[in-house]
């Protein structure tokens, strides 16, 4: 999970903050981090450029980007098989 917090850090220019100072299961919205929807549509390419997943649908998006956690492991059930 801390090359997918690298990669959220990078896409997202969040230069204030490390991999350690996001908690896996950190809420990224709202509360959590405060990303909004502009930061949404960055974890959508995040995840079609880094992993090759598209997202399927719009309803998935909050359960996917709720934490790294919900992230890395659609990430782990979507990705594309070598």
């Amino acid at each position: 999970m801390h090359d997918l917090k690298v990669q959220i850090i990078a896409q997202l220019n969040l230069q204030d903050l490390t991999p350690e100072d996001i908690g896996d299961d950190q809420a990224l919205f709202v509360e959590g981090l405060g990303l909004d929807s502009i930061d949404a549509l960055e974890l959508i390419v995040l995840l079609q450029q880094q992993y090759k997943i598209k997202l399927s649908n719009a309803e998935e998006g909050p359960k996917v980007f709720r934490s790294v956690r919900t992230m890395a492991e659609y990430i782990t059930a979507h990705q594309p098989k070598a």
